[in-house]
Parts: structure tokens; C-alpha cells; sequence
């Protein structure tokens, strides 16, 4: 077979290879399968900006990003949509506090977390929705709920009846607390059991609010509607963000584990009322960040920010390649350790790739492996070992292995092809160099020896050429 050929059979092997994804709703892996042929509609909720977002946030977007750009690398066309929320409780209750307009609030936490993506080499989502700019879609969602009798008005507000909801709880594995006859849907709670605040943590189903009536508290942010001058509750903000810019039926929708309940719980049951159709065919959610032994969150006063890795000299890069050595949905435990031994790693592998010659062309053998390993429920933790695998290999050559991992990077988003200051060698590394070097000029071998091993223990391999001393990581 011709090398055209070759490669030829290889792009429609990598085109028809089969994309497996672990689906929330069943709770197994399932083959992924698209509503339209070659696109993916997927809906990410995204950050309430009210405060800075810690690494912990900062795990899901990177894996809606993997989640991406492994689509992309398989030739699918990704319509991503991402909400901003900038009206809900903790930003109200923000505003209040610094006795500020809510737009000055939501705004300056917005940037910020628009430059952490920006660092994370995180692509920007095609849409990008504050829910502000969408208030008359979720009022008219909240009105199709309340004529289809899925939703009633209360004193405070406009609250769904989950009550009437079949299967309720099903994405969070709820057990229906029912009245009934077993053959009908379950009966939760009577007299009905409410909730206004957005979030709730224990599993309790109870009837949430859709619209929230104007009270002191909100200031001036309010909206008037058929129902009553006031604000959308959390929940009904996603749904109408995803049915306006998607559909009624999407492809994926993706969030952090904390999301399952209530907020998805509650999606599904609005948008599924209210469209008579299943609201999204996937759901996928990454595992949570621990510190300490404890989930990584603003109300445990335990979260690391990104400008906390700077002030030790870690990259937000580093922090990217060390997410990819764990599986998306595992848990991870953050330390700082971990972190540096992560950015030594992607320091060698990109001193690596900066001495490697251009002009190299992508080994198949390997892109297959890769595209095998990442079809699988994005395993990302083998598809970067392959990366070592493949530079260890003496049988390919430098420039081959180099065409060859800026494919993968592709996924992988670390800009390996890009030469920055963080892959240079550590000053430290280069003050043992320069004493070696004096060493050796005064022909103290045995110190020059030792300064070698020394060099070697941190991390770094020298070697004396007729064109002087080149320094690079060690593999």
C-alpha cells in the first residue's frame, strides 16, 4: 500500500472510529451518537460570577474543553453554548454586600474568569449567554409550564410541581416517595413542600421556584412578566438558555458532579415538561477536587485561585497537564507538590519538542492508538503516556515524533508548539552548569562529576559538544 493510500485508510478509519462516553442518565458508557450526522449541539453551564473561580470550577471547563476539542479532532462541527449567570442569589446577595450595582459585580467577576480561560488555553465557547440578555425566553418558558399545569403561583413566586413530573430524580438515582398507584408518577411531598433558595443540598425533591417575586432584597433587579414583577429562579435560566440556542433536544450537556442535584434534576424536569421531549441524550460530569481530605468550595474557605499557583511559580499550564494524568470523572487530590512535579513534566516535554527538527510528518500507528485511547471516554491519562511511550522510541525520528505529539496537542491544548519562559531551564539548574563548567576549566574532574550527578538528581542531562555545553530535561 502507497503512503497516500496508507494515510488515505487511516483518516477514514480515525473518521468512523467509534466515540464511547459515559452517560449520568444510564449510568454506563454508551456509544455516542448525534442527532445530526458530523455535529454535536453541547450546552456547558458555566460560572456564576460572583467571585473569583477556584482550580475546583476551573476542572469542568477543562473538560468541556477536552470534550471539544476531542470532537473536533474527530471531525464533528461543535456548536458550544455556555451561560454566564449574573442574576441569582449569591450575586444579588454580592451586590447588596459591596453596596454596588449587580452589573458592576457580575461584570468585573466575568473578566476574571474569561482570563483564567484565556491561561488555561481553554477555547471560547461559540456562544457565550448571560442569562440578563435572555429574560423574556425564560419568562416564556415559566408560562408554557403554568398552561401545561406543570407549575402554580404562590405568595412568593412561581414554583414547579414536581409532583407531576414522571420520573423525577431519575438523572440523580432519587427513589419516587409515592401515594400512588405504582403505575402512575410518584406523589413527593403533601401538603407540597417548597424551596426559594436556588441550591439545596440534601436529597430532597421539593417544589422550586421558576420565578421569584420581587422583595426588598433584589433592589433593582427585577423584571416585569405576566405573573408578577421579579427574577428567574436558577434552574429555569439553563433550560431556557439551551432550548433557545440549541433546540429542544440536545446532544450534551456537561457539568460538575455538584450539578446532578438539584440543579440538573430540575432542568430536565422543567424542559421536559414544557417541550414533551427528552431534554438532552447525554450528560456528562467531571469528579471533584479535594484539598485536605475535603471537597474543594467557597462556603469550606478551602479553594485555590489561579493567582495563588503564580505566587509559587506554577503555570496554569501545569495545572492543565496535571488534570490530564487523572481520568475526568475520577476525584482528584490537589497539592502543591503534585503541581510542581506536573510543571517539571511539561518543562521537559516542551524543551523536548523545542531541540526536535520541524518538518516531520504524523506517525500513524500512533495517532491511531491516540484516537483509540481518547474515543474512550477521554482517556486522557493513556493517551499522555503515549506522549512518553513515543519519545522514548528509537525508531521514529525526532521530527516524525514531533509532527506526530503537536497532533495530539491538538486535544491535548498545552501549546507544545508554542516556546515560552516556563520551559527554560531552572535558574538553579543553570547555576550548576556554570560551576561545572569552572570545574572542568580547572580540571577538577572529580567536582565536575559531581555536579553532573547533581544536575542529573534535578532533573536535567548535560553534554559536552564541540559547539559547548547543550543542556536539556532528562526523559
Amino acid at each position: 500500500m502507497s503512503c497516500t493510500c496508507l494515510v488515505s485508510f487511516l483518516q477514514t478509519r480515525m473518521k468512523s472510529m467509534e466515540i464511547k462516553l459515559y452517560n449520568t442518565l444510564s449510568k454506563k458508557k454508551e456509544v455516542f451518537k448525534p442527532i445530526k450526522a458530523g455535529q454535536v449541539s453541547m450546552y456547558n453551564c458555566g460560572p456564576t460570577v460572583y467571585d473569583t473561580p477556584h482550580i475546583g470550577n476551573y476542572r469542568t471547563f477543562v473538560m468541556n474543553d477536552l470534550l471539544r476539542r476531542m470532537l473536533e479532532y474527530f471531525d464533528y462541527k461543535v456548536d458550544q453554548v455556555m451561560n454566564v449567570t449574573d442574576v441569582d442569589d449569591k450575586t444579588i446577595k454580592k451586590s447588596r454586600e459591596q453596596n454596588v450595582p449587580l452589573k458592576t459585580v457580575t461584570e468585573k467577576y466575568e473578566k476574571l474568569f474569561l482570563a483564567g480561560l484565556k491561561s488555561l488555553n481553554i477555547l471560547t465557547p461559540h456562544h457565550l449567554i448571560k442569562a440578563t440578555d435572555c429574560i423574556q425566553d425564560m419568562i416564556g418558558l415559566v408560562q408554557l409550564l403554568i398552561e401545561k399545569d406543570f407549575a402554580y403561583k404562590t405568595s412568593d413566586g412561581i414554583y414547579m410541581s414536581i409532583d407531576k413530573v414522571k420520573d423525577y430524580g431519575k438523572l440523580a438515582g432519587l427513589k419516587a416517595q409515592s401515594t400512588k398507584d405504582e403505575k402512575t408518577h410518584a406523589s413527593y411531598h403533601e401538603p407540597k413542600s417548597r424551596v426559594a433558595n436556588d441550591e439545596y443540598d440534601k436529597e430532597d425533591p421539593r417544589d422550586f421556584a421558576l420565578w421569584k417575586l420581587k422583595t426588598p432584597e433584589d433592589g433593582d433587579n427585577s423584571w416585569q412578566s405576566p405573573f408578577g414583577e421579579g427574577r428567574p429562579g436558577w434552574h429555569i435560566e439553563c433550560s431556557a438558555m439551551a432550548i433557545t440556542e440549541l433546540g429542544d433536544t440536545i446532544d450534551i450537556h456537561t457539568g460538575g458532579s455538584d450539578l446532578i442535584f438539584p440543579h440538573h434534576t430540575n432542568e430536565i424536569a422543567q424542559s421536559e415538561s414544557a417541550t414533551g421531549k427528552k431534554f438532552a441524550n447525554y450528560w456528562i460530569h467531571g469528579g471533584f477536587m479535594t484539598i485536605k481530605e475535603e471537597k474543594m468550595s467557597k462556603s469550606k474557605g478551602n479553594i485555590i485561585k489561579l493567582e495563588d499557583l503564580a505566587e509559587r511559580s506554577l503555570t496554569p499550564l501545569a495545572y492543565r497537564y496535571w488534570l490530564l494524568m487523572a481520568h475526568y470523572r475520577s476525584p482528584v487530590h490537589f497539592s502543591f507538590d503534585a503541581l510542581e512535579a506536573a510543571l517539571n513534566a511539561l518543562n521537559r516535554l516542551k524543551n523536548t519538542m523545542n531541540d526536535y527538527p520541524r518538518g516531520g510528518t504524523v506517525i500513524n500507528s500512533y495517532k491511531e492508538r491516540f484516537g483509540a485511547y481518547i474515543s474512550d471516554d477521554l482517556d486522557m491519562p493513556k493517551a499522555l503516556a503515549l506522549v512518553w511511550e513515543l519519545l522514548k522510541d528509537d525508531t521514529q525520528s525526532p521530527a516524525d515524533k514531533r509532527a506526530t505529539i503537536l497532533d495530539f496537542d491538538r486535544v491535548f491544548g498545552l501549546n507544545l508548539g508554542i516556546e515560552d519562559k516556563s520551559s527554560k531551564v531552572p535558574f538553579e539548574i543553570q547555576a550548576l552548569v556554570l560551576e561545572r563548567e569552572k570545574a572542568r576549566a580547572a580540571k577538577d574532574w572529580s567536582k565536575a562529576d559531581k555536579l553532573r550527578v547533581e544536575i542529573e538528581n534535578g532533573g536535567y542531562e548535560v553534554k559536552d559538544t564541540s559547539n559547548g555545553v547543550q543542556v536539556r530535561a532528562k526523559l
